[in-house]
């Protein structure tokens, strides 16, 4: 596959719509998107359509042989020292900021989502032993974690237990000196795999004796191999990969079925406290939904990409006012479907670049940004990944035909980003999750600071305020009945989607001040700063109308959904 780091755009909006850049000078910035980008196009890109074609096998001693190539890429990933991009340098991280470690994630899912989840995974880990491990805990984990000799996955479902975790089966019993854990868990990503000489599973489970319900529940580091306390590898610990998982999409990822404890019980170390797990993992869930969201954005500029490509060489008909042999980028509407493509996929680059610094800022603690970090994840999550679904799904009728072969590369795009809404908390649950929890719990004071700061920074675009007016309206509409939970959740995703789209509109407004204001002093690469613009115009146009729709929804269609009876759905 032919990918393209988006290093150009990624720079313009980590210089002109970021606060931070005392932190960071130009020649880093460069140095590390410009290598990163290189990685990625030359190492991970050309193993993406294989890894579909060639998934992973579970072999009969359980072991798990990964699509090939791919073992070889993540020992180059790993040497190059871009496991840890932000982690702690004590520790053998890199020490970048969070913002450059976004950016470098969007060039890896870009490039190739399935191989790039195993360090998403192995970052949820190291969040995790941030969080609540101790000084030895850490000592021990993080250098082998961040240099790649070790990765990590995280365990929460099983058969009968996704979204409602509090009844989980997986039982922890202390046996005097360890805790055993019995019990089996579903859809791990990287839960087997040939990469790293040892795996760390961060696994869910309830101990002995615990309350029924959430607060019975205790978080493990259960490694495949046995670690002593010096970090040597000893003997295989009691638990196995049974069988994987045969997907739609995301093929070359290895999703596996864990057994743990099929004998004396697989040996885990409780992380944090007793009974506190649940809390732990939410904690973690801001930064796993805040990367499946970039996962949307990542595969979208993949998808443009290529029907970019495409369009440039595909020839079909004679556009109107063209001239025979003209390329298919000369139909009015295929130049459309592209510019959606474009402008959606940028709105949610300078959404999650943006969002990055503001999560820097609130592990700071800085008051404001903890409580908007908190406030734009279900949107980020959310909103993203539905745009993921429509820009990849572009991608496919920009091809036509040829789109719904496999041969072409396209579809396996659509099929790839199919998992973006459902993972890491179903785009209903962030729906729900911005609706109750950040919305009503405060009385939408969050919501009103957000949508005053988006009216300073827009005050010389008179169409945004009218869709900013028409949001605090729906707010206060929503606070007035917010006592009516059932009809509320009925119209959650409209609410979440009108407000994404009004904040992708700010956005790619500020972008489009920016490149005007480097015009006007005459500054290189015109026809870049130029298309700037063009998004920017075209999305306000083209796409920013859907907030109203949207919201409009939320004052007026909830009765039609709570009130109809489930036999007649």
């Amino acid at each position: 596959m032919n990918y393209n780091s988006p290093i150009k755009d990624t720079k313009f909006v980590l210089e002109n719509l970021l606060e931070s850049q005392s932190d960071l000078d130009n020649e880093t910035i460069d140095a590390v998107l410009n290598e990163a980008g290189k990685f990625a196009n030359e190492n991970l890109a050309p193993l993406y359509h294989s890894g579909d074609k060639n998934p992973p096998k579970l072999r009969q001693d359980y072991e798990v042989e990964t699509s090939p190539g791919y073992k070889e890429a993540y020992k180059s990933l790993a040497t190059g020292g871009w496991v840890g991009v932000s982690s702690d340098p004590n520790y053998e991280g890199m020490g970048l900021p969070f913002r450059m470690a976004a950016a470098v994630n969007e060039y890896w899912q870009g490039a190739n989502i399935s191989f790039a989840l195993c360090n998403l995974l192995t970052q949820g880990i190291m969040d995790a032993l941030t969080l609540v491990g101790t000084d030895k805990e850490k000592q021990l984990y993080l250098p082998k974690l961040n240099k790649g000799i070790w990765t990590g996955t995280m365990n929460l479902t099983e058969p009968q237990s996704g979204t409602d975790l509090s009844t989980i089966k997986t039982k922890a019993t202390f046996d005097g000196k360890d805790w055993r854990i019995k019990g089996q868990k579903i859809y791990i990503t990287y839960g087997e795999h040939d990469f790293a000489e040892n795996i760390i599973h961060l696994v869910l489970a309830k101990t002995e004796g615990a309350p029924d319900g959430i607060k019975g529940i205790s978080t493990f580091l259960i490694p495949k191999f046995l670690i002593d306390e010096n970090g040597k590898i000893g003997k295989r610990n009691d638990l196995k990969c049974i069988s994987l998982e045969h997907k739609l999409g995301i093929k070359a990822s290895p999703t596996a079925v864990m057994s743990y404890g099929d004998e004396e019980g697989a040996i885990g170390y409780m992380l944090g406290e007793e009974g506190r797990g649940i809390e732990y993992m939410f904690i973690m869930m801001n930064r796993a939904r805040f990367d499946v969201g970039l996962q949307g954005m990542a595969i979208s500029e993949t998808a443009r990409q290529k029907a970019l490509e495409y369009s440039k060489t595909r020839i079909q008909g004679i556009p109107i006012n063209k001239e025979k042999g003209t390329p298919i980028i000369g139909h009015g509407d295929v130049k459309r479907q592209l510019l959606l493509m474009r402008s959606l996929t940028e709105a949610m680059r300078r959404l999650i670049l943006v969002s990055a610094e503001i999560m820097e800022k609130a592990h700071k603690g800085d008051t404001f940004s903890k409580q908007l970090e908190a406030f734009l994840i279900p949107i980020i999550k959310g909103w993203c990944t539905e745009l993921a679904q429509e820009v990849t799904s572009t991608g496919v009728q920009i091809h036509g035909g040829m789109g719904f072969i496999e041969e072409t590369g396209a579809a396996q795009i659509m099929r790839d980003a199919r998992i973006l809404p459902i993972y890491e908390g179903t785009n209903g649950i962030q729906a729900n999750d911005l609706m109750f929890r950040k919305t009503l719990r405060d009385d939408g004071k969050t919501a009103f600071n957000l949508l005053s700061l988006i009216k300073n920074e827009t005050n010389q675009n008179t169409k945004i305020f009218s869709y900013i007016q028409n949001c605090e309206e729906t707010i206060k509409f929503i606070l007035d009945i917010k006592d009516s939970k059932e009809a509320l959740s009925c119209v959650s995703f409209d609410y979440m989607m009108g407000l994404g789209y009004l904040i992708g509109s700010w956005l790619m407004n500020k972008s489009k001040s920016k490149a005007i204001e480097k015009l006007n002093i005459k500054e290189s690469d015109q026809d870049f700063l130029k298309s700037k613009i063009v998004s920017a115009d075209f999305y306000d146009t083209h796409i920013l109308p859907r907030s109203n729709l949207h919201l409009n929804i939320v004052s007026n269609g909830s009765k039609v959904v709570f009130e109809t009876l489930d036999s007649n759905v």
